[in-house]
């Protein structure tokens, strides 16, 4: 065979092997699209159904690490899609709300509600950690959200995962991460969402050990509340830091999502 053949054969399988390897890898619970923000993966699944006078709505879920979100997220995230609204969100690591991960926070707000023609104001939810990644970029954002919700969220960084381990995703030390701490702890930041309006919400057992109900959802309501802003929050009795169906498949929690999306 020629050499320039071959040479030609070699150049585009070259060529489809970097485009294959440029692509964003996660699977996802429900068939989405996945794709690159500033280098960082993200997702959107599409709603089943979008009204087309009006920008599509959305969710934004966090965290996006590897397995999340998984499988017990299927069910509300069928509601929300049957009901017109998209989900999605971007891997921003463990930040544990830091600077970088609100930076990445607002390329992604940015890639959905620009090009992608996605709403302005989607609704936060926050599962775990994910409460630190989502209310930290909130509190800088309010006018860009609808409304937050929680499951079990960490909403203070002294409770999970504390300083000393948060300090290396703040590039910082740990005494320093502390002294400017009120800088950047959602629940020292509710402020500027009660001015705004922004409703809140969250499932929360009272039986929680790695992320206490009374350092955070319940520290949150208490000075929400104080702030005149409106939170629900829902302790069902007994259950921790775990799977338990009822987290995932919380009527309520869905209700006010919907509610709130679709504004």
């Amino acid at each position: 065979m020629n050499t320039h053949i071959l040479l030609s054969i070699w150049m585009v399988a070259l060529a489809s092997f970097l485009s294959a390897a440029e692509v964003p890898q996660k699977t996802l619970p429900i068939p989405g699209e996945v794709f690159s923000v500033d280098g960082h993966v993200a997702f959107v699944i599409p709603a089943k159904a979008n009204a087309p006078e009006k920008s599509k709505p959305w969710v934004w879920y966090a965290p996006t690490l590897n397995g999340l979100p998984g499988n017990e997220e299927v069910w509300m995230f069928e509601q929300f899609r049957e009901a017109g609204i998209a989900i999605a969100g971007i891997d921003v690591g463990e930040s544990y709300g830091s600077p970088t991960g609100r930076k990445l926070f607002s390329a992604m707000h940015a890639e959905m509600s620009g090009k992608r023609g996605y709403s302005t104001k989607p609704v936060l939810i926050g599962r775990s950690r994910g409460g630190l990644m989502t209310l930290a970029w909130a509190a800088e954002h309010p006018e860009q959200i609808a409304a937050f919700a929680g499951v079990y969220p960490v909403c203070n960084i002294l409770s999970y995962p504390g300083v000393s381990k948060a300090s290396s995703a703040y590039e910082t030390k740990p005494d320093e991460l502390l002294a400017h701490l009120a800088e950047h702890n959602p629940v020292d930041r509710l402020a500027s969402l009660a001015k705004n309006r922004v409703p809140l919400f969250s499932i929360h057992g009272d039986a929680d050990k790695v992320v206490p109900l009374e350092l955070n959802s319940g520290l949150m309501k208490e000075r929400y509340t104080a702030l005149g802003g409106t939170m629900e929050l829902i302790v069902p009795k007994g259950q921790g830091h775990n799977m338990w169906q009822g987290f995932f498949q919380c009527k309520e929690l869905v209700d006010f999502v919907i509610k709130h999306a679709k504004k």
